[in-house]
């Protein structure tokens, strides 16, 4: 094994990954912030919602509060989801954190920060109230943040498998290599140049202009 499989070696089971490690974190990542980020436009539809309760209406505070975290939450996911690199999937799992974190805290820094208000639940009981609270913000953002540091905890483990996943890519690699190298090339056919040995022994050229005579 030459130098750059040995370092391809040490790396591999540090940073490649089974796709599976991060799936199902990011998986439930994702859906929740697609809800997060939809709910309140369509949430007026089936009358749930907060004010202004008239579906698909854009205001500043549903795009800080609510569409921001949940596109960073859809990115985290996918790329928990989806990445076999330990660095790539931990950054969607960080990313996945910080819309958590700001599903839960936005809401209560949103006149502090002067980006506008949620609005009030349309809700006529107690119960109603603290469902729209919970699925909109305060329980969406702790759902997010419970799969995203799930994964990120599995992410920050080197398993056995994550090893063996990484060695059979090394070995792969290093087999095509070998294989390519060990393999014969074809040599290549030697050109017509009209040479014809006589039957005296004297050289004959069969092509005209060499002193010859066409035949």
């Amino acid at each position: 094994m030459d130098v750059h499989d040995s370092g391809a070696a040490h790396r591999g089971p540090t940073m490649r990954i089974p796709r599976s490690r991060g799936a199902l974190g990011g998986l439930a990542v994702l859906l929740l912030g697609i809800w997060g980020a939809l709910i309140p436009f369509v949430g007026p539809s089936f009358d749930f919602a907060f004010t202004p309760d008239e579906p698909w209406v854009w205001t500043a505070a549903r795009g800080w509060l609510q569409v921001l975290p949940g596109g960073a939450a859809i990115v985290g996911g996918l790329l928990m989801l989806a990445s076999r690199n330990r660095l790539v999937a931990s950054f969607g799992g960080w990313l996945a954190t910080a819309a958590g974190v700001w599903f839960i805290i936005g809401p209560l820094l949103a006149n502090l920060l002067s980006i506008g208000t949620v609005g009030d639940p349309v809700a006529t009981s107690d119960l109603k109230r603290a469902l729209l609270q919970l699925t909109y913000f305060y329980g969406l953002g702790a759902l997010i943040l419970f799969f995203a540091a799930t994964s990120l905890g599995r992410l920050s483990v080197r398993s056995a498998r994550d090893i063996a996943f990484a060695r059979r890519e090394v070995d792969a690699r290093t087999a095509a290599r070998a294989d390519g190298r060990s393999r014969p090339v074809d040599e290549p056919e030697p050109a017509d140049t009209g040479y014809r040995p006589a039957a005296s022994g004297r050289p004959r050229l069969d092509k005209p202009g060499f002193g010859g005579r066409a035949t």
